[in-house]
Order: C-alpha cells, then structure tokens, then sequence
C-alpha cells in the first residue's frame, strides 16, 4: 500500500495514543491515574446544555454558514469586547470545528511551501506537525537556562527572510507559563513593524493563578484590525469544559476570514449546528463556572506543586495558569518517552513525554483531575522512581513490588 510522504512523516500524537492505552488498562480493570488529561472535569455550563435541548426540540439540525452562525459570531464579538477591549466586525470571525481546526486553517490560508513559522518551546504537540502539513519549516525556538518565560531576543534573533509567522500559546501548555505583558507588547510592535504574521493560541487566557496576569494581544496593537497581520485563536473547550463540543474560533482581517471560509467550506463546510448553539448559551451565560473552575484549579496547583516539591531530584518552575505543569525528571531519566511508558506499566499513572513538547527529560503532569489523583498520583511515581521508597506498595487491593532499578 502506498502511502503520501507527507502523512508518513506526520507524528502521532503522543496524547491520544497514551490515552487508549490508559483505556485498555481500564478496561483490564486496573486502577489508572490520569495526570496526562487535558480536559476539565466539571459538568458543561447549564445554559449550554439548554440551548443544545431547545434546538433539538424543534427538529430542525442542519448545516450552517461554513463561517458559523450569526448568533455564536455575535456572542464571539461581545467576548472579545469584554475581555479584549476590541471592537470588531462580524467579518473578522470565522468559526471552526474547534480551536486545532481554526488553526490549521489559518496556516492553509497564509502559509506557503518553504515558508518560516517560528514556535516558542515548550509547545503544544501539533504545531509542528500542522505546520509541516502546509509544506513549511517548523523553526524552534527554545530559552536558554531552562526558563519557561521567554525574551523577545529568543525570537526575533530567530527571524529571517523566509518566516512568514510566529505562533504564541499563553497561558502555556504544557508549561503553564504566563509570557510578561512586556514580551507580548514587544513581539506584537516587532511583528506589526516586520509584517510578520502573529498567531495568538489563547485557549486558556482565563486560567491564571494571581499574581501572574494574561496579556491581550490588542493592548499593543496599532493597526487598523483589517489591516493587521494579528490573529487570535480561541474556543469553549477549557474554560467551559466544552472539549467534545469542538467549537473553535479565529478573529483575524477581513481578507483572512474570508479565505479561511473557502478552506473550511472545502474541507468540514461548517461546525455542527448544536456545537454552536451550546457555545452560544455558555459565552451569553452566567459566566461564574468559568471563575468557579479557576479556583477549583489553583487549589490543585498549590497541591501540584507541593507534592512536586517534596520529590528529591525533581525540578518546577510553578506554572501560573492552565492546569499543567512540567517538573523536570532528568535526575531520573533522560529518556521522557521511556520513563512515561514505565510509569504506565509499572504503576499505572498516565503523564504525557516532555520530548513531544520540545523539553526532553520532563514530563506534563496535568492537575485538572481531583486532589486525591494528583496526591497518589505523585506518590505512585515517587515510589516507581525513588530507591529511598519501600519496595512495596499497595495499588487497589494489589501489591506491587519494585523488581526492576
């Protein structure tokens, strides 16, 4: 069977393979801890759901506006209002089959064969490879001496002839780092003045823990919004616990969006019609779930880190926002794939390989499940790793014995 270089070359996506191998441990009926999860637990917002059940009612569900309906563009607009302080026009949204669709059809739409797109490390897993799948350079850019957080001469010494875009992901996953007001208002002033394209992933901008603050993008900007090379992604799937929904969207000019509905309407022709209404109820809705989770996450990020803290040998910068974090096992292992994979079969705990992040010897250690997960969690990954540990432990009603170095 002949199969294109192209999808031959396109890695496959750590997350989900580690999550069907947690289900098959499941279904085996073993006692899985997932701290690889990149979903909120909480129940979808109550206005969501009676908007899906309203439209249902009347037996109508059809295809939409390839570019989404107009009540979701409006409720998108009023969001970006609010918490932007942008005014903008229906022709600069375009709504997508979630934000990983909206951004792959931003790059389909601006991005030609061999151009340059700069990515921050660590990043999420798929902005390489949707970057290669347009035929262009995924250029790395990591900071030096282990930061999280960095400078804006970390990347724009990286710009040359060819880069054509930047993408940006604050709150950070999987670091949970929150880029300074003073690297965002710098980097959106170098690529206005460059014309250099700046995509803004802000998928968790409302899951922060203070001090630490989000930065909108448009604080800084200086050009009219059809003139400008800014674009911002976004989407209901973290902060209204929406993931199966999958509504994203992309606010950019208007001559982007409107090629952005040529790609979509090639490709998915629109998102589903109850997607859209349930992201309309939950972005016009009572909006204190969203606060209600961030709260819920600080507290599992004060027990994160003080679980993570109390392992010898592990390092944390404490991330400030999303609910991940990216403690450094190099004491342990250098080998992130390898030592993910033993956690899996040793002690049945789920954490997803920092080398798919660009950060080789970490792991992402999610904290959006229950306390009581995040502590045994830790603990089970304690006692598969440290030689100080007792060489038993008790897993469910089994026990384990550490047979192996």
């Amino acid at each position: 069977m002949s199969i294109s270089q192209l999808a031959r070359e396109i890695a496959e996506s750590p997350t989900l393979k580690l999550n069907e191998e947690a289900q098959d441990l499941r279904d085996r009926g073993e006692a899985v801890i997932h701290l690889g999860a990149g979903e909120p637990k909480t129940k979808i917002p109550f206005e969501a759901m009676l908007s899906t059940a309203a439209q249902l009612a009347t037996a109508e569900v059809r295809y939409t506006p390839t570019e989404g309906i107009g009540s979701l563009r409006r409720a998108i607009l009023r969001y970006m209002e609010e918490n932007y302080n942008k005014v903008l026009g229906k022709d600069n949204v375009i709504v997508s089959n979630g934000a990983k669709q909206a951004i792959s059809a931003v790059l389909t739409t601006i991005i030609n064969p061999l151009d340059e797109v700069i990515i921050v490390a660590p990043y999420w897993v798929s902005y390489p490879e949707m970057v290669k799948m347009v035929y262009a350079k995924p250029v790395i850019v990591t900071p030096g001496d282990g930061r999280f957080q960095p400078e804006l001469d970390d990347v724009t010494d990286m710009v040359s002839s060819y880069t054509k875009a930047i993408i940006i992901n604050s709150p950070n996953n999987p670091s949970g780092a929150v880029y300074s007001a003073d690297f965002i208002g710098g980097l959106v002033e170098f690529c206005e003045k460059k014309g250099i394209y700046l995509i803004m992933d802000d998928i968790y901008h409302k899951l922060v823990s203070p001090p630490a603050q989000w930065t909108p993008c448009y604080k800084y900007s200086q050009v009219d919004p059809n003139q400008s090379k800014l674009i911002v992604i976004n989407g209901v799937s973290k902060l209204y616990a929406m993931t199966g929904y999958r509504i994203g969207w992309t606010i950019a000019s208007k001559q982007i969006v409107d090629t952005m509905v040529n790609v979509q309407a090639q490709t998915t022709s629109c998102p589903p019609l109850l997607s859209q209404v349930a992201a309309v109820g939950a972005l016009t809705g009572l909006q204190s779930g969203v606060e209600s989770l961030r709260l819920t996450l600080e507290n599992n990020r004060k027990v994160m880190i003080q679980e993570l803290n109390a392992f010898e040998g592990v390092k944390l910068i404490p991330p400030d926002g999303t609910f991940y974090s990216l403690p450094d096992f190099r004491a342990y292992s250098n080998d992130s794939v390898k030592l993910s994979r033993m956690l899996l079969e040793k002690v049945y705990v789920v954490a997803v390989p920092g080398k798919e992040f660009g950060m080789e010897g970490h792991l992402r250690l999610s904290y959006c499940t229950s306390v009581k997960d995040i502590m045994e969690g830790v603990a089970r990954i304690k006692w598969a790793l440290d030689p100080n540990s007792p060489n038993e432990i008790y897993i469910g009603d089994r026990k384990l014995v550490r047979d192996w170095k």
